[in-house]
């Protein structure tokens, strides 16, 4: 049996780093190879981490390589094709945010690793903060109460320059989406993820001050399953960027929490002091300010889900979620009526 665990990655843009770090901190993993179709990204990036093999074409890198678990980077409309190729080389999968952009592809790379039998994990780092934990805890506790509004303020700053620094930012074809499915992502899985499913979605998205196709600025009005109301505010247009923020409310209490942590932790029934969290996230105003902290968690829980043969912490199914939502979103920023969130493989949704 192998001493450590096999990385590769796909893709040695802005978020390869977080991977290569994680991986490279870990002591059960090695990564060994890299690929990129730009090959000075892929030397440049391995020449940082020791890595002797380097690659401009994945499949070639999954015939050759001895890889136990590939780290999928590349742009968020790539990332099925590159699932699927390493389900059938039989590699596991830890795929970077969003699982991919459409439901057809996101459909098609959940069920290839099913298929062949390897695991799909996804990378969803605000879910490791400790401020998101210990709120979701309460709210399944009842400490709130009936859920009354939960709320995700997503406010980045991406220049200009970021988005002319990529061909495919910004686009519908590859990005899938510009605030809310790039940078928001994150923030849209979060609130679902403490709060519960949304079953429907009313929103405005346009690009209001960036020239790029998809949005730079999205609000978004939320009903949960449960009941409760809630907002979405999602841009990567104003400056400066501020600090992620989730308020959720219920009838018994109120909790709000920021990238630096609880802003407001307040019950009817009991006087808690607001709790201490030592692990915050940061980027709303650059990418390369995100920490690696929580892809040390996924690294770390993809080897061990492939050693006990679990699903990852974040599956293929539960990471479509968020995607399925920001979809049902811009149906109904460019239909102008509520949509009904659907989970299903096809791009049919419901609109009221």
């Amino acid at each position: 049996m192998k001493n450590k665990t096999n990385f590769a990655i796909v893709g040695a843009g802005v978020i390869s780093t977080s991977h290569a770090r994680a991986i490279a901190a870990h002591t059960d993993a090695k990564l060994v190879a890299i690929c990129d179709i730009d090959q000075e990204q892929a030397v440049k990036l391995a020449s940082e981490y020791n890595v002797d093999q380097t690659y401009t074409d994945y499949e070639k890198m999954f015939a050759d390589v001895d890889i136990d678990i590939v780290s999928v980077c590349v742009p968020s409309g790539m990332h099925a094709d590159v699932t699927i190729a390493a389900a059938k080389a039989g590699i596991h999968v830890l795929c970077e945010k969003p699982l991919d952009i459409t439901r057809e592809k996101m459909t098609k790379m959940i069920e290839a690793c099913k298929n062949f039998n390897v695991k799909l994990g996804a990378v969803y780092q605000r879910r490791t903060l400790e401020a998101a934990i210990k709120t979701k805890k309460a709210i399944q506790e009842g400490k709130l109460g009936k859920l009354v509004l939960a709320d995700a303020y997503l406010k980045y700053y991406r220049s200009p320059e970021y988005y002319e620094s990529a061909g495919w930012r910004g686009t519908w074809e590859l990005d899938g989406g510009g605030a809310l499915m790039n940078q928001g992502v994150h923030g849209v899985d979060l609130i679902q993820w403490m709060v519960g499913d949304v079953e429907s979605v009313f929103a405005y998205s346009a690009p209001l001050i960036r020239n790029i196709e998809v949005e730079d600025t999205a609000v978004v009005a939320v009903k949960y399953k449960n009941g409760a109301f809630g907002v979405i505010q999602g841009t990567t247009s104003v400056y400066p960027g501020q600090e992620t923020r989730f308020e959720v409310h219920g009838e018994k209490g109120s909790i709000t929490f920021a990238d630096s942590g609880f802003k407001q932790w307040d019950f009817m029934d009991n006087n808690e002091s607001i709790p201490q969290v030592s692990n915050t996230e940061g980027g709303s105003n650059d990418p390369k300010a995100i920490s690696s902290q929580g892809h040390y968690i996924y690294v770390d829980d993809m080897i061990q889900a492939v050693n006990e043969n679990r699903d990852p912490l974040v599956s293929g199914e539960e990471a479509r979620k968020a995607v399925d939502l920001i979809l049902a979103i811009y149906e109904s920023a460019r239909t102008g009526k509520e949509v009904k969130v659907s989970h299903k493989g096809s791009n049919s949704i419901e609109i009221f």
